[in-house]
């Protein structure tokens, strides 16, 4: 259940995300509960982002690991920077942008540590890449954070190839992981050759929205109606086997080593998630997931 980024960071295979928590409306209490039945399951990373909930995911899961504060060495928690929302709490700003200067890089990054309880982030990334980035800027604030020991490690989200060894050929550091969009729904990272730059570049990408926001369990689209024709075809086929399962084992499986980033504040569905291990598919299965997807024949 454990997966190895680099030989000093190890992350669980499934890791939690922490983009809807405000809408599991649980109190600190049975956040915390949650947290620790997940871990003794075996997931201990937990994703975040300083946005999330309108800047206040970080501070609710904080107020929860407060209330046990032992539990913060025995987890890895990743988060992100970089996107400037336009909400309520920024009134002045005229439209969402992204920052990636030092200073705001920093600064987010101190933010985020202190919302979240911790005095290090094991995983700082970037959120999105930007039509203004200066790598350069990005490089410094990962000095200063990683000599003060406050990020231990960097990565990326939703960068493409180029963009992640732009910004790779000025850091010291190797960039552990690409948060990207995968599932049997989204097959963008795999038409675009972005998996195949992970697979050589040895990083393991983490995917969000793995279950395809439910599409793949009630389609409303064609496509979606294909693919969950295929994945329902295969959990028959196979015994006690959930459809969630099966879409799960299909980005297990890969050899990129394709980390699920679960998006559920649901105990049950965490447990059906780590009985994925135990899910076998073929390759032929996996192509014809695949195929589906993708709408036609192989070449």
């Amino acid at each position: 259940m454990r997966i190895s980024l680099n030989k000093d960071l190890e992350i669980s295979r499934l890791v939690l995300g922490m983009w809807r928590l405000l809408d599991w409306n649980k109190t600190d209490q049975e956040l915390l509960s949650f947290i620790k039945e997940s871990m003794e399951l075996g997931v201990t990373t937990f994703d975040h982002a300083d946005i999330y909930g309108n800047h206040e995911c970080e501070g609710a899961f904080g107020k929860a690991l407060k209330l046990e504060p032992s539990l913060r060495d025995q987890m890895e928690i990743v988060t992100k920077c970089g996107i400037k929302l336009q909400t309520d709490k920024f009134p002045d700003r005229k439209v969402k942008y992204y920052d990636y200067s030092s200073s705001y890089i920093i600064q987010q990054a101190e933010e985020s540590l202190k919302n979240l309880e911790t005095d290090h982030i094991d995983v700082l990334l970037l959120h999105r890449p930007s039509p203004f980035f200066n790598p350069e800027e990005v490089a410094a604030a990962f000095d200063q954070l990683l000599s003060s020991g406050k990020v231990r490690h960097f990565g990326v989200s939703n960068f493409l190839p180029e963009q992640l060894q732009s910004l790779q050929n000025y850091l010291d550091i190797p960039l552990v992981t690409n948060q990207i969009e995968i599932s049997p729904y989204c097959l963008e990272h795999f038409e675009n050759q972005n998996i195949d730059y992970l697979i050589g570049k040895k990083i393991a990408p983490m995917a969000w929205s793995p279950l395809a926001g439910g599409e793949l369990f009630n389609p409303k689209t064609d496509k979606g109606k294909r693919v969950h024709a295929v994945l329902q075809n295969i959990t028959n086929d196979l015994d006690n086997i959930s459809l969630d399962q099966v879409i799960l084992q299909w980005l297990l499986m890969h050899p990129s080593r394709i980390i699920p980033v679960l998006g559920t504040g649901k105990i049950d569905r965490v447990q059906s998630a780590v009985k994925t291990m135990q899910v076998k598919l073929t390759l032929e299965q996996w192509f014809e997931i695949y195929i589906a997807a993708a709408g036609q024949e192989l070449p």
